[in-house]
């Protein structure tokens, strides 16, 4: 019978073996979680504190019990893998609760340790990061313990812009500070805006270029020079990969820190695959190295190694396009593709339209603003990004399928869409993009 091993229970781990399972009824699958939790809702968390989300059973998708019973998998939470021999093809792992270590062999190995968040470094029993369930509970706990009614954010990612909304929603008072003018990085900087009129309009403090210089007690001295007080600071000043415990095997690690994997998920190593935020792949529609650390890859991930190890070797990963959209109030920002640093790797040209994302005349009508980047030689997308109030996932998930198919920006002309007041205009902002394009 053959023993798998999974180190991490979150998206990637748990996914990866439900399906494992799916397909083989017979081999022994173990998972290895160093937290608490498993198989929770990683997105949904800042939702969860803002009360959008009201039932924690929602965020909490199974316990190590449910998932035993259903499944026939063992998750041992609380236990930390710290090494990999993988000549031998053990793992040492540390029981967190008893402070013991033992050893523990596989056949076939499966690393999903995840990302940790980046800290700023200060001591203070008000500042957190919001990675897991564990943070999640610990921040409510003390919003509630302690009557929280400012709070700082610290970055503008977008898990900091989520957190920021739903703690205004809850009725907190919060203010944000991000260290460069570079806000929400996974979109064209211009297209931000609206995010900063939305801050504006809600009478939220925000200030760009600004960083934590002290802390003291709940006084946070500022490197403009400004001193003010809180009750709560949340950072999200990004991450790193948990992949210190990789470094005592021969599994190769990228200058970051990150597993490069191929496309079946393989590491370097022999019966050793990763998933999730820890590895990088590749781009599909252009030849760049990509890290993706968005839910889809490790759910599409979980897929295939499942399908590998079932000896369906026909399939195989075709890479990223980088689809990603975060909401902020009123607006909803997207984009897929390439990053916007990316695109100086290639010659391009870029086309844009802003027009009403419906009929004009049917009520409810908001302008989407939505831009196109493709290569001057092939006329290949190579990124495409899209704000409004309405009507942005639908164009980015289109454009996304038209990538993916290898479309070239002339052929947006002929997207034939499902046309109804409501819905669209005849020519929709899609077709307007390639209609556009033919003068480039």
């Amino acid at each position: 019978m053959t023993k798998i091993v999974i180190v991490g229970a979150v998206a990637g781990g748990a996914t990866v073996a439900s399906q494992i399972r799916r397909l083989d009824q017979d081999s022994e699958i173990l998972i290895f979680e160093k937290d608490r939790d498993m198989s929770f809702a990683n997105c949904g968390l800042p939702y969860y504190l803002g009360g959008v989300v009201e039932e924690r059973d929602q965020i909490l998708e199974a316990t190590p019990e449910e998932f035993y019973a259903k499944k026939r998998i063992r998750v041992k939470t609380y236990h930390e893998v710290i090494q990999i021999d993988d000549n031998r093809r053990t793992i040492t792992v540390l029981n967190r609760q008893t402070d013991e270590t033992f050893e523990e062999s596989y056949d076939e190995l499966i690393l999903s340790p995840g990302c940790s968040a980046k800290s700023l470094g200060f001591s203070s029993d008000m500042i957190f990061t919001l990675r897991n369930m564990e943070d999640t509970d610990a921040i409510d706990d003390y919003i509630n313990k302690h009557d929280v009614k400012r709070a700082l954010i610290v970055g503008a990612g977008y898990i900091s812009l989520e957190v920021l909304e739903n703690l205004y929603r809850r009725g907190l008072q919060p203010t944000l500070i991000h260290r460069s003018r570079g806000i929400n990085k996974l979109m064209d900087q211009d297209m931000n805006q609206p995010i900063l009129d939305e801050l504006e309009k809600r009478g939220v403090t925000y200030r760009l270029n600004e960083e934590v210089k002290a802390i003291n007690g709940r006084e946070v001295i500022f490197t403009s020079g400004i001193v003010e007080t809180y009750d709560l600071i949340i950072e999200g000043v990004g991450v790193q990969p948990n992949s210190e415990f990789i470094r005592s095997s021969n599994i190769y690690l990228d200058e970051k820190g990150y597993v490069p994997v191929n496309d079946n998920f393989e590491t370097n190593i022999a019966h050793v695959y990763a998933l999730g935020d820890v590895i990088t792949s590749h781009y599909r529609h252009v030849d760049l190295t990509a890290h993706v650390p968005l839910a889809w890859g490790a759910h599409r991930a979980a897929s295939i190694i499942a399908e590998r190890l079932n000896g369906n070797t026909s399939i195989k990963f075709e890479g990223y396009l980088g689809s990603n959209i975060v909401k902020f109030f009123d607006y909803t920002f997207g984009s897929v593709g390439v990053k916007p640093q990316e695109l100086q790797k290639f010659d391009y040209e870029m086309v844009e339209t802003k027009q009403n994302q419906h009929a004009g005349y049917y009520p409810g009508n908001e302008t989407l603003h939505l831009r196109v980047y493709f290569e001057k030689a092939t006329r290949k997308i190579l990124r495409a990004a899209a704000m409004g109030k309405d009507g942005v996932d639908k164009r980015i998930d289109v454009l996304s399928m038209a990538m993916q198919n290898h479309l070239t920006v002339d052929e947006l002309t002929e997207f034939e869409v499902a046309y109804a007041p409501p819905y669209s205009s005849p020519k929709d902002p899609i077709n307007m993009i390639g209609y556009k394009a033919r003068n480039k």
